[in-house]
Order: C-alpha cells, then sequence, then structure tokens
C-alpha cells in the first residue's frame, strides 16, 4: 500500500507542472523539480534574511495588500491585512501556538496560502512571507499548507530537525560549531578529543552529542534520553500535529481523512503505550499520572538553546505545580477536565444548547474533539455565526499553562516557552507522558460505558491462525549524523554564494534493531477479504510478575495492520520488519536531496525508492523496545478479522494502477469499521474474548551491548586524567577521590550556626 501511496503522490506532483507568469511578464517554467528546489530554498537558513535573489524580487514585487483577487476567499486576506496593520509578531523572536495572539496570526498566515487560487499565488505569497513576517511563523504556516493543498501533494519539505536544529541539537553542541566557524576550524586539537569533534576530508566537521555527559542528568528518567529526545520519534510526533492541526476546521480536511480524533486519541494512546515498554526495558515502573496537588518528582533539564540566545528552561526536581501566579489556570484546567469527565458518566454533553452524545463508538469523534480540540460552529445551526463555540478550550493547552508557560498571564508575545510548548520537542519531557496517561483515562473512562466484544465481533468463522514464527529479536544502539548547518549563522560571502563553506553535523547515539520477519501461518475455508492487526506489548511488570489482560490491554503497540486477502486452504503471510505498514528509514539529508533532484528525471522513482511514508511514517528503528542483554520477556498477538469496509470507500485507492486519486494513509486500519486499537480498545470479558482467528505468542528482545567512543572518551577524562594533576598542590593521598581537590569538608560542624 505504501507504494500505490508514493506511487500516486509522484505522478500527481508530476502532472501538476505549469508555467508560472512573474509581475514583469516574463515567463518562468516551473516543473515539479523547479517547484520542489524553491521549496527547499524557502526553508534554507531560515533564521536568516533570504539569501536567494528570485525569492526576494518576487517579494519585492509582490504587494500582497492589493492582491485581494487572487484568493478564493477575500475574508481571508482582508483579515491578514487588517493583521498587518495592527502588528505582528517580529522576526527573530520565539513562535509558540499556545499564546492565543500567535495562534491567530499563524493560522491566518495559513489561510492565506491555503486559500490562494493558484500554485502561482502560492508561490508569490510564500516569497513574500519568506522575506518579511516572523520565520517561526512562516515555517510553521509553510508546512501545513503543503501538506493540504492539493496542488502541493509530492513536494517533499526538509526534517524539521535540518530547518531549525536548536529543537533537536543540545545548546553546547551548537556553541561548538559557532566556536569552529569563528576559528576557521582550527582548535586545540586536547579538546577535539575531549568533546569528539573531527574534521572529514571533505570539510566536514562532526561533533558528538555526548549522552554519557552526566551533567544533563538529573534522575533516573533521564535513562530514557536515547528514546524521548530522538529525533526521529520527535518527527512523527510533529508531523502529525501538522496532518491533523487541533485548531483546524473539518472542513479543510480531505474527505478521506476520516475519523480525525479518533486517530488523534490514538496516537497518543499508542506513544504512551510505547514510553512504557522502554520504561520496562530501563527497569522503571508504570507511568504514574499527573496530579495537580503533588510536586513533580522527577525534573528534566532539556540544555536547549534557541537561536535567539534565550534558553528553554528547565525544570528542577520536586517542582511544585500550584503555585500563587497559577492557582487561577489549575483551577480552570480542573474545571475543563470535571466538565467532560462528568460528560461521558451522564452519556451527553450540552454546549449552546446542542446535545452531543457520548454513547456510541463513533461518539469518540466528540470526545476528541472535546480533548484535544473544540466543536466547530460550523456544525452548530442554531447560533450565530457572531456567535463562537468554545465553551470547552483545548484542554491540552491549559493544562501545559499549568505547568510551564502561562498562555493567560504571560506577555502576549515576547515569551519563554517551556519545552511542553513545542511540538517538536514536547516528548523530550517525561512529564509530558503523565499528563497524557491523565488524557488518556478519560477515554479509557469512555471506553468503559460501551459493552466488552462478544464472541461475534471477535470471530471469524473458517479462519484460523495455524502458527506464528519470528525471527530473534536483537536491539543495539549505532550512530547517526544530524545535518545542524542551519545553525551556524552565515558569513557575508557565504550569502552571495547561497552556501555554507563549513558544514557541520551532530554526531547522536540512537536505538536501532536488527530486521527480522514475522510469518504467520493462516487456515481458510474459503477466498475473503480480512484485515491483519499485529500487537507487541509486555509480558511482565519491572518487579517481574504477569500482567493481566485488562491491565495490559492499554500496553500493546500496533506494530503492524494491513489488508489481505485470504485464499482457500492454507495461507502463509510473511512480514518484514522493514515493509511494514507506515515505516519510515532514515530520512535523507536536504543537501543529498538536492543532488538527487537534478540527477534525476522522474520524481516517481525518488519517491518511491528513497522517501516512503517520509511525512507519516513512524521510524523503522524503534519498532522494538530496547529490552534486556539476557533478553526481555515479551507477548506478540496477532488477530485476523473479516474486512468491514467503511461506507463509500473505494478499495481500488490501494491499486498501484490508479492515477486519478491522491491518497496518504497513516493507517490501513481507517478502511475498516472497526475502532482503532480493536480488540484492545474496550474492557476484555476472558470468557468470551479467545477465538481460533487469534493467537498470543511468547518473545525475548535481546539488547547486543556494544561499547561506544564516546563512553570511553568520557571516562578517559576523569580527575586522575586531567594534564594539571601533577600541577596541583595535594597534601595527601585523595588524587583518586571524586570530589573536588580543593574541598575540605569539616565533619564535626554544627549546621545550626552557619551564617546564612
Amino acid at each position: 500500500m505504501k507504494a500505490t501511496v508514493l506511487l500516486v503522490l509522484g505522478l500527481a506532483a508530476m502532472a501538476m507542472a505549469r508555467e508560472i507568469i512573474d509581475d514583469d511578464h516574463t515567463t518562468v517554467k516551473f516543473d515539479v523539480k523547479e517547484r520542489q528546489k524553491l521549496i527547499l530554498k524557502l526553508l534554507n537558513h531560515i533564521t536568516e534574511p533570504c539569501m536567494y535573489k528570485e525569492i526576494v524580487d518576487i517579494a519585492k514585487n509582490f504587494k500582497i495588500e492589493d492582491c485581494v483577487d487572487l484568493y478564493t476567499k477575500t475574508d481571508v486576506h482582508k483579515r491578514f491585512v487588517k493583521m498587518l496593520k495592527f502588528g505582528v509578531l517580529p522576526r527573530g523572536e520565539v513562535f509558540t501556538l499556545h499564546i492565543d495572539r500567535q495562534l491567530d496570526e499563524v493560522v491566518t498566515m495559513f489561510h492565506l496560502l491555503y486559500y490562494a487560487k493558484d500554485f502561482e499565488t502560492f508561490i508569490k505569497t510564500a516569497c513574500w512571507m519568506r522575506c518579511y513576517m516572523n520565520e517561526g511563523m512562516f515555517v510553521y504556516a509553510l508546512t501545513v499548507a503543503c501538506r493540504h493543498r492539493e496542488d502541493c501533494r509530492g513536494i517533499i519539505l526538509p526534517p524539521p530537525y535540518e530547518i531549525y536544529p536548536y529543537y533537536f541539537v543540545r545548546g553546547d553542541v551548537i556553541q561548538k560549531a559557532y566556536i569552529l566557524k569563528m576559528k576557521r576550524g582550527l582548535v586545540d586539537h586536547k579538546l577535539c578529543d575531549f568533546y569528539g569533534i573531527k574534521k572529514t576530508e571533505k570539510d566536514v566537521y562532526i561533533i558528538d552529542e555526548n549522552v554519557y555527559d552526566k551533567r544533563v542528568y538529573l534522575n533516573d528518567e533521564d535513562r530514557l534520553r536515547y528514546f524521548t529526545e530522538d529525533v526521529d520519534l520527535n518527527t512523527y510526533y510533529y508531523y502529525f500535529h501538522i496532518d491533523y492541526p487541533f485548531w483546524m476546521k473539518d472542513t479543510i480536511f480531505d474527505k478521506y481523512k476520516t475519523r480525525r480524533c479518533e486517530l488523534t486519541l490514538y496516537i497518543y494512546q499508542q506513544i504512551l503505550a510505547r514510553y512504557y515498554l522502554e520504561r520496562l526495558s530501563n527497569g522503571l515502573g508504570e507511568i504514574k499520572t499527573l496530579s495537580w496537588h503533588k510536586p513533580i518528582r522527577k525534573g528534566y533539564w532539556p540544555w536547549l538553546k534557541l537561536h535567539n540566545g534565550v534558553q528553554i528552561p528547565n525544570r528542577m526536581n520536586n517542582y511544585v505545580i500550584v503555585r500563587d501566579e497559577n492557582v487561577d489556570v489549575v483551577s480552570l484546567a480542573q474545571t475543563y477536565e470535571r466538565i467532560i469527565r462528568e460528560a461521558i458518566v451522564k452519556g451527553y454533553c450540552e454546549i449552546n444548547g446542542k446535545r452531543f452524545e457520548l454513547k456510541k463508538t463513533e461518539d469518540i469523534e466528540t470526545l476528541g474533539k472535546l480533548i484535544y480540540g473544540k466543536i466547530d460552529k460550523d456544525i452548530i445551526t442554531d447560533v450565530t455565526d457572531k456567535d463562537r463555540v468554545e465553551a470547552y478550550r483545548y484542554l491540552l493547552i491549559v493544562m501545559k499553562a499549568c505547568l510551564g508557560l502561562n498562555v493567560f498571564t504571560s506577555d502576549k508575545y515576547f515569551v519563554v516557552p517551556s519545552i511542553l510548548d513545542q511540538y517538536q520537542t514536547a516528548l523530550r519531557d517525561p512529564v509530558f507522558y503523565k499528563l497524557q496517561k491523565r488524557l488518556v483515562d478519560l477515554v479509557v473512562l469512555f471506553k468503559r460505558r460501551l459493552p466488552s466484544y462478544t464472541k461475534d465481533d471477535l470471530l471469524f468463522p473458517g479462519v484460523k491462525i495455524d502458527n506464528i514464527v519470528v525471527d530473534k529479536l536483537v536491539t543495539y544502539f549505532d550512530d547517526y549524523l544530524l545535518d545542524m548547518t542551519n545553525a551556524v549563522t552565515l558569513t557575508d560571502e557565504e550569502m552571495k554564494k547561497t552556501k555554507s563553506d563549513m558544514v557541520f553535523m551532530v554526531r547522536k547515539r540512537r536505538l536501532n534493531h536488527q530486521p527480522f520477519k514475522l510469518t504467520i501461518d493462516v487456515l481458510s475455508d474459503k477466498a475473503v477479504d480480512c484485515v491483519v492487526r499485529i500487537f507487541l506489548g509486555p509480558k511482565e511488570d519491572h518487579l517481574h510478575r504477569l500482567i493481566d489482560i485488562n491491565r495490559n490491554r492499554l500496553n500493546m503497540v500496533e506494530l503492524d495492520s494491513f489488508l489481505y486477502k485470504l485464499n482457500n486452504g492454507k495461507n502463509t503471510i510473511v512480514r518484514d520488519s522493514r515493509e511494514m505498514h507506515n515505516l519510515v528509514r532514515d530520512r535523507i539529508m536536504t543537501r543529498d536531496l538536492w543532488k538527487k533532484i537534478d540527477g534525476i528525471t522522474d520524481m516517481r522513482d525518488l519517491l518511491v525508492k528513497d522517501l516512503r511514508n517520509y511525512v507519516t511514517g513512524f521510524p523503522t528503528r524503534l519498532l522494538l523496545p530496547r529490552g534486556h542483554v539476557g533478553g526481555m520477556k515479551m507477548v506478540l498477538y496477532c488477530i485476523v478479522t473479516p474486512l468491514r469496509l467503511v461506507d463509500n470507500m473505494d478499495l481500488t485507492i490501494l491499486d498501484t494502477n490508479r492515477k486519478d486519486l491522491v491518497m496518504d494513509f497513516r493507517s490501513t486500519v481507517l478502511l475498516d469499521k472497526m475502532p482503532l486499537g480493536f480488540p484492545f480498545d474496550r474492557h476484555i470479558d476472558v470468557t468470551k474474548f479467545f477465538t481460533p482467528n487469534m493467537k498470543f505468542v511468547d518473545v525475548m528482545i535481546f539488547h547486543k551491548r556494544q561499547e561506544c567512543d564516546m563512553k570511553t572518551r568520557w571516562n578517559r577524562w576523569v580527575l586522575k586524567h586531567y594534564d594539571m594533576v601533577h600541577m596541583t598542590s595535594i597534601d595527601d593521598d585523595k588524587v583518586f577521590v571524586d570530589v573536588d581537590l580543593n574541598t575540605h569538608i569539616d565533619r564535626d560542624i554544627n549546621l545550626l550556626n552557619v551564617d546564612i
């Protein structure tokens, strides 16, 4: 199916090639490759003035205030012009969606891009915004517009960690890159050894982001930094928000992007389950639910520094949530949550006199809007247009305001966002998962109102899973190079050449696993379409106790789900871990993408071979948790159910020869009527649950331990190996003691008598 989607994307993008007429009436031909290059230029070195003459010329010649007729909705253009006159967020300032005024501005920018009548107007508007609007707002508005405009299908955006590395690379690493740039690469060799700085033959500077640097550690939660700070995981979360923004109305979404809120709830629950598997791999217990009236015991120090020099604040251990300055916001969050919880218990809620049911399976869409969005006024017919239906504000934003940035009382422009206030960084903070656990509990409460699945719901008559064989599951850590050149300012000469003379890479450690295959033997007495779902979950908790299935069902991570046509007799289904649904391999570096675009004639080949699931995909490397050296007990679950096709859904969208439709599915299960997460989404009646068309098998995940040169380097530069030890005056034998050499400890001192 993935090949289908990308094939269609490529063909559609190629079909969009057309001529663009500039204001000076010269004709410039833009095929799909030129369009791709133009988008890449718009997003290159975003924190600096645009260095491409063609973009600057378009921006200067485009009088955006006088072009109301170039947009399908004139009121959108008028609102944008009024916003400009009133004043907008200046360039250089930090942008966050969680400030009402900034949210309003960036949504207005998106609407102007989205409602451009044609691609010509779209590009001219984007060029103008690139030169005159806040860079953070521009990147966000352009990214969302490219994902939702039909004539932008097939355009590949640079990954967010290359556009704005400050959210993905530690501040001390970026500082070392600045030092290298100032000294033109001439630094002390001993410092290069300590910091892991290398220069390749092609004048590429590689700087280690040493995960073994204990200075960033505050507690045992920091063992999970390799997972929570994984750039691909955070990119997956960011891109999901881009595809399904909480502020976007349903009318803008493609007609096939159905079950939007159910998918949002499911993705959050799956991220939570995947995080729990990683906790078990590190000997940590269950995810605790956030409590407003208890201190947050585990803090987090991000070590991130933004482009304007502002550091993202840290949260120390034992952080008290309720304080004098935010007691009203905490009260508001509790009120919203209580209203939603009461609505679930009652089975309905009322907004502006209109009743919304919360009793049936499909009502989860309403619940999702109450938790992660808001009810659109367009679906309420008994109120006037001037009424804004915001009885339930975006609950997650309110909860985040209690923990960091106070969006209700802070300055509406110049803010210091917390780690939770950016979708590129939210997964890094351990408190994010505590917060999501609280919200997932609302979904669990709703699902408890629904009856357990019966035998008829689960059974597939005439179909039986005979056997499941899984290859040995082995994980390990490897290195990854991330291009952070965009984080380093260009010189005037480099601006003229539109290219940096020095290329900077950061080397990170990341989790990976050896490829494996999963073989399923299915016996069927008929030829029939079916849905195959494969889940992976824990067998034991951190204390090695077996976990009850009803406690464990929300810990099951969906590895794969796909449609399959069973034949009469024995069917052998083989799934390669690299080919499972909606997975993405390492994203191509933008500098390599430039070269590939220059050297190819058919964009389709590039999309199918190198850019599969480029935006929607979950990282292939993180399919499995780390596990243990001696093996970690897990359980694999597979179920084969009949395909219950969603109404008005055309299965031929999966046909590789179809060229007239652009589809981009995050989950093939969206084609099926059964809820996402089936059959683990509801309380399980164990007397009716087990059927021949499902099977549990025990598996083990082994971790291959390898020694890393980052760790050996860090251990080599301990106190006893400092070059200046022999020059330090030492009067006793404390040379090898891990304390400050000049510290004298008087253990008989009375602390009560110390002046403070």
